[in-house]
Order: C-alpha cells, then structure tokens, then sequence
C-alpha cells in the first residue's frame, strides 16, 4: 500500500505543479523539491516488490515512505484549496482578501516549515533507502521473501509417479479432459486447467498422466514443473530427457538447436507434454518456440495455472480453457472424512466438523489441512472443540500445508497496483457481493489508481483492468456478468483468500474494521488517531471518531449515525460511503458534510431524506456523488451540482422535488449519469459532457421548444425522431440519443 500512496501523492503534486501552479503561489520551489524524492521513492518500492524484499526493515521503511507520502499530500493540497478559496475573482473579494492578508502570509510561512520538515525527512529517507537498496531491493535479487517463496515451491513440487491417496471429485474432470486430449479431430493443441491455490490443479494433471488411456494413446509423456522461476533452457532440457529417455542437462547446444531439436521431435512423434504451475503468459510465450502446435500435429500440451489470461496467449486460439471448480458441500464433508476419520458414533464430532468444513470454503488444500490437524487430536471432542473456535487460526498456524502461504504466491506475483487494488477489498464485509462499478470509483477517488491518463486508458481503465488481472488470477469469484458488454458486474471473495487479504491489509495498518469479530474496535473509536481508513460492519451508536488524519470513513449494512459532530474533525476525508445503511439522513450533520473540502466519493445511497443542503456545493473535489436516496422519497437538490466541476460520476434521486432544476454544463469530466430527465434537468447540458460513457434516463424526456419548423435550429441531440417512445403517462422519452460530441458514449439504456 505504500506504492498507492506514494504514486497518489506524486500525481496530486505533478498536476498542481504542472496546471495548477497558481494555487501553489510562495511554496512552488519547495514542493518542486520535494517532488523528485517522492518519484524516487516509488521507484524504489517497485524494485524492492520485484526483487520479494519482505523483511522488517523493508517494511518498517515502506511505512515510513507511505507517512511521508500521506503528509506531503495532505500539505500540499490542503494550502492549494485555502489559497483558491480565498483568490476568488470581483472588486468585493479583492477587498476581503485585503484585509486576511496578515492571515494568508501566517499560512504561507506555516506550509513552508511543515514542508521543510517533510523534505528534512525525506532526504534521510532516501539517504537510508540507498543503503539498503543495493543489498535489499535491487530487480531479481535474492530478498528474504525470495528464499521463502522458492522453499514453499520446492516444497510443493509435484512427482508424478506419486498421487495423494485422499482424491474426492476429480471423476468427471478426468473423464472430460481425457476426451478432449485422445480427440485428434479436435482443434485444441493446448489445454489449460486454471482455478486457485490449493484447488487440486496438479492432482488433476497427475492423475491425467497416468491414465491407461492416455498412456496407450500418446507415445511419448513428459511431465515437467515450471514454477514461477521459469526457466526456459531447463524446461526444454528436462521435457528432451523425457520423452527421448536421453540426457540432455549440460549440452554444449545453443538455445535454438534446442528449441528445434523438441520441436521436430514433437512433430514426428504424438506426444503429451504436461507443464505444471505456469505462472505468467511471459512464461509461456518463452517456452512455446519449442513446441509443435500446427493444426496437423499429434501432440498436445497440457498445462496447469492460476492465470486464466495465459489461455489468450496458448496457441493462437487453439486452446481449451478448463476452470477447475471448488468441490460440493458433500464432496468436501467425503474429503474431510477421509482424513479426519471422525467417530461415527457421536452426533457432536459431525456436528463440529460441519461448521469446520464450511470454514474453508470448500477449498481442498485446506479441507485437508483441517483434515490433517484434527487426525493428531486422536478423536479427543475437546480437542475438536479447540480448533472448532478457531479454525482459520489453525490454518494459518499449520506448518505442513501453510494453506495462507500456498495462496499468498499469487499475491506476491502481482504487481504493485494490482496488489494494492487487492488489499482494498478487505474494506469490504464478509460474503459482500461486491459492485465492480462502485469498486473502480472507490479505488479513483482514494488515489489507490491515480487520478490520470496512462496512454489512452483513463483511470477507471486502469483500474477495470486491475480487477481483470485478479479474476483472471482465480483471486476473486465473479457472481453477475453483464452479457452485452461481457463485464463483470459483481464479484465476491473466497473467505480462505479473504484471510489472506485482511492480514496484508493489517500488516500495512491499511483500515481499522468495527465488525462482530472486532468488538473492541467499537469502542476505540473515539480514541483512534493515526488510522487512514475506517470501515464499520456493525452499529457503533453515537460514537463520535477522532481521527484528524482520516481520509476513508465507510458504513455497511448498518444505521446511520446519530452523532451530529462525527464529521467535524475529518478535514481530510475523501470517502463517505453509506452502503446499505438503514436510517433518515439527518439535514445538520448533511450540512456538516459540506466542510469536507478533499471529499472524492460522497454515497448517500438507499438513505432516507427528502431535502439535501445547499453546502454540499462546497464540494469542489467530488469525481462520484450518489444522491439515490429511498425511492420512496421526493428529494430536494440545490442547484449546487456545476460547482463540482472534476465531478465524473452523478447518480442523481429517483425522483425530485418539482423545485429542483439543474445546471449540469459545467461537468465536461462527466462519465455517468443516471436518472436524468429534462423536468428537473436542462437538455442542452448533455452537449458539453463529451466524456459521457453511461446515461440512464428516467421519467419525463421532453424537448422544450422543439418544433418541426425549427429542426434545423435545435442542437444535433436527435437521431431519428421516429424512434420517440410513449410511456403510460403519456410522456415522451427517446430510447436513442446522438449527443454529438460523446463519442465515448458506450451504454445508453432506454428511458
């Protein structure tokens, strides 16, 4: 999480520095300062990622980079805001600022010592970072998590020639991949089992390998473990040796004539190459030059991976994605039966061992991890009832399966955004079904992604496309697909994989949680002070939170607070998030809301309210606004929204109040817009939003104005006008809408 903050920061600053640098008026040397150190450090943080540099004090050093990059932020932002709220243009303002003038120079000479203090602080940083860089951090080199990560590996190499005797449900996964692999009419040269850590992808494999058929269909097998060290040489070298019984370790051979020497012999000879646990498509494409996959060759390869993306890259089309599935609820008790052996004559021992099996989530690794730890009780029920209050712990502690180790190798092989991205879900309440959408704006507005263009891809690309990278890593579960656009709409967390995720989230004292399993939590709110995120799963009461350097408050399914002074304190806070919350929007405490002057994400959504204060128009950073209160209520919206000019996301009422009429032209960054009608909304605003990729319409549509004599004077907003639809109240809406500058517009549903 340090890369996330420390790239947040760079961004913020750069673009001050860059666009903005009027508002950056007496400190712009010193932040141009300090803005090389910050750059340096987030490269050194991703040196120190690839190279798996995990000791204490690497981490003790990416907390106190991810401090600095939090206050360096927070400074500078915080003394750009003031400066443009008081540079505000007329003779009468100029006046005003006249007579603050003793006050703003106070200000300047208070920002530039604290950001003295911070650079003080940064060059002593980056003065120890040099000296641990060429040991610790350096690409490819050899850090503690590197030693650990290849121990684990070497652990779990797979021997073919040996299969695990507990195997529950791979039946009919052999039957249908044995099928596909003896077809040699069918067009697949690669065939892919992918799925999750500990999901049973190389007893699958073994178990392919020694099958009668398979043995009496190919001529030559070879069976070779690749692991996230890839090496190229090696696994030619080791493929050669097997399927020509010859040894090929220490040839004097280019890499080429090896290449050429397996491909003509996988040309010539229908041979099954099975590569266990790829990791990367890099792998794979450095690897296949070896292999004969034309369309008339008998061989095929048969590969095992966590990453479904590999697929794309296999055989130019030419492979079979097989998704390995969790096992059944009686699958997984069968398993646990087989190694547990409880007694069948106590009702309890089944009983317990129920509520154990459903705590891993019907994951095999750890159903057998489970299975393994309860054996060595030797029957004891007190012994069952100790691990039954704790299993998760148990699993963590088990040294022989290390299931949250075994699932942690794919968290190391992320990337350092996508990890970040990863480490953000465990804001999130257990079993939530999680809104893709919500997720993307969530991880803009708290600078997890950037606030900027890669390329062409804008943030919320880049993000939709970290999400991407952790599904097709089977490291979450989508539950709802969007089947025109083929997005992911909702998606979930395995609890097994979520462990693994609250605990790097704790080891970065990412967000403090008030759920049923944190209690105490509850009653430290109000004590708390470093914390950057809270996230409350449970009601809290009247809980007043203390936490001046907060920038993410969250509530999920619970009530609203009641404390009208909760938000005095949060000067910082990006994100106000009410998901599911029960309970009336209380005006005083919506009217404090207003002085959150950083807030990015403001979700008052299924709230129940009917009136809406006018000092959210203080609100000048907003990118999301959700105002979909309880449908059941008319709501009043001051004509305040223009002000949020960065504004890309507006979910406005379901239905407002027939006082309310908005000006939206200003939100040229707008990208959705839901619920907009031209009773409460002008149409002609929908011209200058020509960043809008959603809009949903909903009730009146109506062209004010609009005559067939002056078509040609009416903005190219109509397509076709044949196309009008009627509904029961006899209010026209348009279905098709051509806004003529949206050329981004990707989904228009019908009104």
């Amino acid at each position: 999480m340090a890369w996330s903050a420390v790239a947040s920061a760079v961004t913020t600053i750069g673009k001050l520095l860059t666009e903005e640098a009027i508002y950056l008026w007496g400190v712009e040397e010193q932040v141009d300062r300090l803005l090389p150190d910050l750059k340096w450090m987030q490269n050194f943080l991703t040196d120190a990622e690839a190279g798996q540099a995990s000791d204490g004090t690497f981490h003790l050093q990416a907390s106190e980079i991810r401090d600095l990059a939090y206050d360096a932020e927070d400074v500078v932002e915080t003394f750009a805001l003031k400066i443009l709220s008081r540079r505000k243009p007329g003779f009468t303002n100029c006046i005003k600022r006249s007579s603050c003038i003793l006050h703003e120079l106070w200000m300047l000479h208070q920002t530039r010592s604290e950001i003295d203090k911070i650079i003080a602080k940064s060059n002593d940083l980056v003065r120890r970072l040099n000296a641990y860089r060429p040991n610790k951090a350096r690409g490819g080199g050899e850090g503690p998590s590197c030693s650990t990560s290849t121990e684990l590996q070497e652990q779990r190499r797979p021997y073919p020639h040996i299969l695990d005797e507990n195997i529950v449900g791979l039946d009919d996964d052999i039957e249908k991949l044995v099928a596909i692999l003896e077809n040699e009419g069918s067009e697949y040269r690669v065939v892919s089992i992918c799925g999750t850590g500990g999901l049973g992808k190389t007893t699958l494999a073994k178990k392919i390998y020694q099958h009668r058929k398979i043995a009496a269909h190919f001529k030559r097998l070879a069976f070779v473990y690749v692991s996230q060290l890839c090496q190229k040489r090696r696994v030619w070298e080791d493929i050669l040796s097997k399927l020509t019984s010859t040894e090929e370790r220490g040839s004097k051979q280019s890499d080429e004539e090896i290449a050429e020497k397996l491909f003509k012999f996988m040309d010539e000879n229908k041979c099954l190459v099975i590569l266990d646990d790829i990791w990367s498509d890099q792998a794979w494409n450095s690897l296949k030059p070896a292999f004969s996959l034309q369309r008339n060759s008998k061989s095929r390869i048969l590969l095992t991976s966590r990453n479904k993306e590999i697929v794309s890259h296999a055989a130019d089309g030419r492979c079979c994605l097989y998704e390995l599935q969790l096992l059944s609820n009686e699958e997984s008790w069968e398993l646990f039966e087989k190694i547990a052996s409880p007694p069948t004559n106590i009702p309890e021992f089944k009983t317990l061992g129920n509520e154990m099996v459903e705590c891993c989530g019907r994951l095999p690794l750890a159903i057998i991890a489970l299975g393994g730890i309860l054996a060595k009780k030797n029957n004891s029920l007190t012994g069952w009832r100790e691990v039954s209050r704790n299993v998760k712990s148990f699993l963590r502690e088990d040294k022989k399966m290390r299931v949250e180790d075994v699932l942690a190798l794919s968290y190391d092989d992320l990337p350092p955004r996508s990890k970040s991205c990863f480490v953000y879900l465990s804001y999130f309440p257990e079993d939530y079904e999680i809104e893709t959408q919500r997720l993307i704006q969530l991880l803009v507005a708290e600078g997890i992604v950037p606030l900027e263009k890669e390329g062409e891809n804008m943030a919320e690309d880049v993000a939709e496309g970290c999400l991407q990278e952790l599904a097709e890593r089977c490291m979450i579960q989508v539950r709802e697909i969007d089947h025109a656009t083929l997005e992911v709409k909702t998606f979930q967390m395995h609890d097994l994989m979520r462990e693994l995720c609250l605990s790097r989230a704790k080891m970065d004292n990412f967000v403090f949680i008030v759920d049923n399993y944190n209690e105490s939590n509850a009653s430290s709110l109000s004590t708390i002070r470093k914390v950057r995120r809270v996230s409350i799963h449970k009601p809290v009461g009247t809980q007043y939170i203390r936490c001046p350097k907060l920038r993410s408050l969250s509530f999920f399914k619970t009530s609203f607070p009641k404390a009208r002074a909760i938000f005095i304190n949060l000067k910082f806070l990006r994100v106000l998030n009410f998901e599911g919350v029960y309970g009336n929007l209380d005006y005083e405490l919506m009217s404090n809301i207003g002085n959150l002057i950083h807030l990015r994400f403001l979700n008052l959504r299924e709230l129940k309210g009917s009136k809406l204060p006018s000092s959210l128009g203080k609100l000048r950073c907003l990118l999301t606004l959700d105002l979909r209160l309880d449908v059941e209520y008319i709501v009043y919206v001051p004509d305040v929204i223009w002000k949020m000019e960065q504004l890309r996301h507006l979910y406005l009422p379901y239905q407002c109040d027939d006082k309310t009429k908005l000006k939206l032209g200003t939100l040229r960054n707008l990208r959705t817009l839901v619920n907009f009608n031209t009773k409460n909304c002008y149409l002609k605003d929908l011209i200058n939003m020509i960043n809008l990729r959603q809009l949903e319409i909903r009730g009146s549509f109506e062209i004010e104005g609009f005559n067939e004599e002056n078509l040609g004077n009416n903005p190219p907003i109509i397509e076709d006008l044949e196309q009008w639809k009627v509904d029961e109240g006899a209010m026209p809406c348009l279905p098709r809408l051509e806004i003529a500058n949206c050329v981004r517009l990707h989904r228009l549903p019908d009104g």
